[in-house]
């Protein structure tokens, strides 16, 4: 059984980013006594939202959580197309394609939370 915890960030609206960038931070500090991993995939709106400068707090947690050492992925094919795939990569961020990020969670038995 799996130990990976990932929280999966889809919905834009404050409530989601908020909570979801919350409960990864949370997640962080107790990870290492809990005995699980910690992953963060953005897709979707929320990844929208990310490239969006009105979203700067959700965007200096999840930059915090990639120099923790936390795998923070966003969508290769969004990042692409909204023309964020350096600057997301430069803040720390995994490119990685969302069938592939889902069938790699599958397949390892991880516990994804989506907000």
């Amino acid at each position: 059984m799996s130990r990976k915890v990932v929280i999966h960030l889809f919905h834009a609206d404050d409530s989601s980013l908020g909570t979801g960038s919350h409960v990864s931070e949370r997640i962080r500090q107790v990870k290492a006594e809990r005995g699980v991993d910690l992953e963060v995939y953005i897709f979707g709106p929320a990844e929208k939202a990310l490239g969006d400068s009105a979203h700067s707090e959700l965007r200096a947690v999840l930059t915090n959580l990639a120099h923790e050492k936390i795998p923070v992925h966003v969508c290769r094919s969004i990042a692409e197309d909204l023309g964020k795939a350096d600057e997301f990569t430069r803040l720390g961020f995994t490119l990685e394609y969302a069938r592939d990020a889902f069938v790699r969670y599958a397949t390892e038995g991880a516990t994804v939370i989506t907000f």
